[in-house]
């Protein structure tokens, strides 16, 4: 298994307190996000129910957002399985975006893109929980450490 995140939708309370954490400790621009969560309604009714999803780069394992950049700007790391954009090789073209079955990508103010890289560089990532994993009272959403063998 890749490190990532894993997600208990029944947990979940909609207090956004992990898109806010991410958000704030990443010193994001307006308008960027990592991490957002989003109500998913279902039924009709007088039978509907509402399910929350928090939404972030699920480092897929054949990312599609890698096969489409021209500039071989994004790739996904051999030794533990996250997608790690170079934003100087990025051009801005947005095929990323395109490509993504969710929307992942994001696009700031300098054109390039951007997304969740499971806080690289940032934390220790065999000891750390990212700040969104380490904010969520219900404990909703945890952090996969497993490296890839």
């Amino acid at each position: 298994m890749e490190r990532g995140f894993s997600f208990a939708p029944e947990k979940c309370i909609q207090c956004h307190a992990c898109a806010v954490a991410c958000k704030s400790w990443r010193e994001l621009e307006p308008k960027v996000r990592y991490r957002w969560v989003e109500n998913i309604w279902q039924g009709s009714y007088p039978e509907i129910r509402c399910v929350s999803s928090t939404i972030a780069c699920k480092q897929c394992d054949d990312p599609p957002c890698v096969a489409v950049c021209p500039e071989g700007a994004i790739n996904k790391r051999l030794e533990d399985g996250i997608v790690v954009v170079n934003e100087e090789a990025c051009s801005g073209c947005q095929a990323c975006l395109g490509a993504c079955p969710d929307a992942i990508p994001q696009f700031g103010a300098d054109g390039k893109m951007q997304k969740c890289d499971l806080c690289l560089g940032r934390l220790d990532l065999d000891a750390d929980e990212p700040p969104c994993v380490a904010t969520c009272p219900t404990k909703a959403l945890s952090f996969l450490r497993s490296k890839v063998e």
